[in-house]
């Protein structure tokens, strides 16, 4: 993949259609909010899609794969949903990557995309001690064990609706660190959005 394919991409990264880095038939894989039920994490958790065909390609797509140009089909997703985690103003915690993982990926993803949200505010405030392990293929008590007591917080969201904003929630065990941590901080998390769900209570 060229710079160029990153600024002006020839297809959907969703599934290979000519013209556009996300076409409407994948884009419509989003929904409004859906709430989901995961146990232990505390505030409600809301999943703009079900983590599976054209919404989990272009999670993947955009993650992994260099697709920045979704970022802005990101953005507007996640500005459209916030209005069900609360009153303005919002703060977006972006959900923390791996220091290893985000240098792999040229920055870490969830801030780029809590970034382009435009009618948010951003805060950075969480990171990853050392030792924590790439989560997949972990059990989810392997999940939890994986992240007791490595998510840091390193100051405080401006006051308002607090959103913690992830792209998978898969067991829970990240949002659930993440607004732990945040709640001995003395922050309190409103609600967790999540791009995508791979929980079998997902939405749609």
């Amino acid at each position: 993949m060229t710079a160029f394919d990153l600024l002006l991409p020839s297809s959907c990264a969703g599934c290979d259609r000519p013209g556009t880095a996300c076409c409407a038939t994948c884009l419509d894989e989003f929904g409004p909010p859906a709430r989901i039920q995961v146990p232990g994490v505390g505030p409600p958790v809301w999943a703009l899609a079900a983590y599976r065909g054209a919404a989990r390609e272009l999670v993947l797509a955009f993650k992994e794969r260099g697709a920045r140009a979704l970022v802005a089909w990101f953005g507007a997703m996640v500005a459209v949903a916030l209005v069900s985690a609360g009153p303005r103003p919002w703060t977006l915690v972006p959900a923390p990557s791996r220091r290893s993982a985000a240098r792999d990926r040229g920055g870490d993803h969830m801030l780029r995309i809590a970034r382009a949200v435009q009618v948010a505010n951003v805060a950075q405030v969480l990171r990853l001690a050392a030792g924590v392990s790439d989560s997949v293929g972990l059990s989810p008590a392997e999940r939890r064990r994986n992240l007791e007591g490595r998510v840091e917080v390193h100051g405080r969201p401006q006051p308002g609706t607090t959103v913690l904003l992830d792209d998978v929630i898969t067991t829970g065990a990240t949002a659930s660190a993440c607004v732990r941590a945040l709640r001995r901080a003395g922050v309190r998390t409103d609600a967790v959005l999540a791009l995508t769900s791979a929980r079998p209570n997902q939405p749609r």
